[in-house]
């Protein structure tokens, strides 16, 4: 498995090793003491599945006080993955780690706790799969706006289909009840 550090550090992509031939592939999604390693440390307790399709946006999502850390990946199609630093107090906040997931290069991306997590579709379809180390909480649940300008994202899209509630979200500046840093 490869692992590449990005900007913002605790935000992980992982390339794990594809093993092929003329029959199809083989491949490896997570194994916990190689993740372990590279600080993904807590069990996974949730897995979820999504299908959108091409100009889908879903996010900025995190939640608080119950944060999710989550590894992603794209299992059919395209997307364009982002995790936003968000934690009050980080050296990183407000920062952001934009990264291509694809049924190609089979990258992973961690979404630690304490991040802000979306994404938009670039293909027909996609489906999107994501690892969570914490159930998935509606009343702990917070959005930011996708377009802030403040986190300065080029989603490469001008006009994405969005839910009500993507498209009605605070600004960054406006959240309530972010994740302090060295909490999460």
């Amino acid at each position: 498995m490869n692992v590449v550090r990005t900007e913002v550090p605790e935000a992980i992509i992982f390339e794990p090793r594809l093993f092929g031939d003329q029959r199809g592939f083989f491949l490896e999604t997570y194994q916990f003491p190689r993740y372990v390693e590279h600080g993904v440390t807590r069990p996974f307790v949730q897995d979820n599945l999504s299908r959108s399709a091409r100009g889908v946006l879903r996010g900025l999502h995190l939640q608080n006080p119950s944060p999710q850390g989550k590894l992603v990946t794209v299992l059919r199609g395209k997307v364009l993955d982002v995790a936003v630093d968000v934690r009050v107090g980080s050296p990183n906040f407000g920062r952001h780690v934009a990264v291509e997931l694809n049924e190609d290069n089979r990258r992973q991306l961690w979404v630690p706790r304490g991040f802000a997590h979306g994404f938009i579709v670039l293909s027909e379809t996609a489906d999107f799969f994501y690892k969570c180390d914490d159930l998935y909480s509606p009343k702990d649940e917070l959005s930011i706006r996708w377009n802030d300008p403040a986190i300065g994202i080029d989603w490469g899209v001008e006009a994405p289909s969005l839910s009500a509630k993507d498209a009605e979200a605070p600004l960054l500046a406006d959240v309530k009840n972010l994740p302090i840093y060295g909490q999460v």
